[in-house]
């Protein structure tokens, strides 16, 4: 499954110029999880810029808190679903999609994904019906004319996309796209003392880090005791952060932990390896750092953002589902002990680097441009301005369709026409 990884945001930008200087006012409509810690980097960035921003968010959010920071500002509007409704929808569809969707057959696996989207089209659908049905909220950002989401997203100014050529292949891109990925990514800080002195124990084999991501916190006990059994028996020592029971099999040199410092593990000159889910957010830190990577893609854009990690050269990957304990052992001593993955790593880390604007700056710029200039029309491609029928050229197929039509009708009359006449004309020299 193709899914472009897009900073799912919308922006809606208020220009506001000062004597003093230029600053703006922003309004974020947020998404929930990895997209949210992109977001919530940029935030920051426009904050420190003097840019005034409003996080416009539901009652019920699972990782969603402007209230973590005391310079957002907040316009919380009331849904009827609650906060652990909402989780557990999230973690419900997670389950189905990881252990019980990719048993069923083809049509079965797209019946249920269209329902469980259904659904969660609903959930949004509420939450959007929530903020613009709600008067005082409206009043307060002050009403505009009634419009859909597909229209709003069409008159987006820009897009910024969450990958990188370190990243993606060559392929062709509109001018209001622009590549920002790994904009989160910033240089390790020094580890937690206990957690340093764990990483130190691992003497000259060194550490791996091991995390599913933010959506994942728990697995089956079947499939946590073949993960752990497999990491018993590697020399390295391993960071996993797994919130769920102990595996029976964990070993003596795997430390589980209900949160890690990612950035700051795969930045430690003693990491070997990163087993990953996949996440665009992991992958790139991994790739910021020069990090070789073990894919165990699950669900989402997961297995396609492995799929580029292999095709890199930068990562093995595993079968979430198909997965034996040896599977796991092979794949972690094909990363770690063929120095090739680690080579790839540190040359999409090189190309990474190597850029004349940072993610971060390059991101903050082009929405600063788009409040400076009130827009980027220039840069939008016409298509959003067509018709449906325009878009998809049936007006000129129509009309191609009639030119040829009306020549062969001409054609086809004229045919007639010489016949008839050749038939009169053999007819009268028969009676001459």
């Amino acid at each position: 499954m193709r899914s472009e990884k897009w900073i799912s945001a919308l922006w809606l930008l208020q220009l506001s110029c000062f004597s003093c200087g230029f600053c703006g006012k922003v309004l974020v409509w947020p998404m929930e999880y990895s997209h949210w810690i992109n977001l919530k980097t940029i935030l920051d960035e426009l904050l420190d810029r003097g840019h005034e921003v409003t996080v416009l968010t539901p009652s019920a959010t699972v990782f969603v808190d402007p209230s973590n920071s005391s310079r957002l500002h907040a316009e919380v509007f009331p849904v009827r679903i609650n906060q652990e409704d909402l989780a557990n929808f999230f973690e419900n569809f997670i389950t189905l999609w990881t252990y019980e969707w990719r048993k069923l057959p083809p049509l079965a696996y797209g019946a249920a994904m269209q329902d469980m989207f259904f659904q969660y089209s609903r959930v949004v659908k509420h939450q959007c019906e929530s903020a613009v049905l709600n008067k005082d909220l409206m009043e307060k950002l002050k009403k505009g004319r009634p419009t859909t989401l597909c229209e709003t997203m069409g008159k987006a100014e820009m897009w910024l996309i969450r990958t990188y050529w370190d990243f993606e292949f060559p392929r062709p891109y509109l001018p209001n796209f622009e590549f920002v990925g790994g904009l989160h990514c910033k240089p390790a800080k020094p580890l937690p003392e206990d957690m340093e002195k764990f990483v130190q124990s691992s003497g000259e084999h060194g550490i791996v880090v091991f995390s599913l991501g933010s959506m994942v916190k728990n697995l089956t006990d079947e499939k946590s005791n073949l993960i752990a059994a497999a990491l018993a028996q590697i020399p390295q020592k391993v960071l996993w952060r797994y919130k769920g029971k102990k595996p029976d099999t964990l070993g003596p040199n795997t430390k589980t932990f209900d949160w890690i410092p990612q950035n700051d593990l795969l930045g430690h000159p003693k990491t070997k390896a990163f087993i990953t889910h996949g996440g665009t957010n992991g992958i790139y830190e991994a790739i910021y750092h020069g990090i070789p990577m073990i894919g165990v893609p699950m669900f989402a854009d997961q297995p396609d953002n492995i799929a580029h990690m292999k095709a890199k050269g930068a990562a093995v990957e595993v079968d979430f589902n198909s997965m034996t304990t040896e599977d796991m052992v092979n794949a972690l001593k094909t990363v770690i002990n063929n120095p090739s993955y680690k080579e790839n790593a540190m040359r999409l880390s090189r190309i990474h680097h190597d850029q004349p604007v940072k993610p971060l700056d390059r991101a903050v710029f082009w929405i600063e441009f788009v409040m400076r200039h009130k827009g980027a029309k220039h840069l939008r491609p016409a298509a959003h301005d067509l018709t449906w029928y325009q878009y998809h050229s049936l007006d000129v197929i129509g009309f191609l369709l009639a030119c040829v039509a009306t020549v062969v009708f001409i054609v086809t009359k004229s045919c007639l026409f010489c016949c008839r006449k050749l038939g009169k004309t053999g007819k009268k020299q028969k009676r001459a």
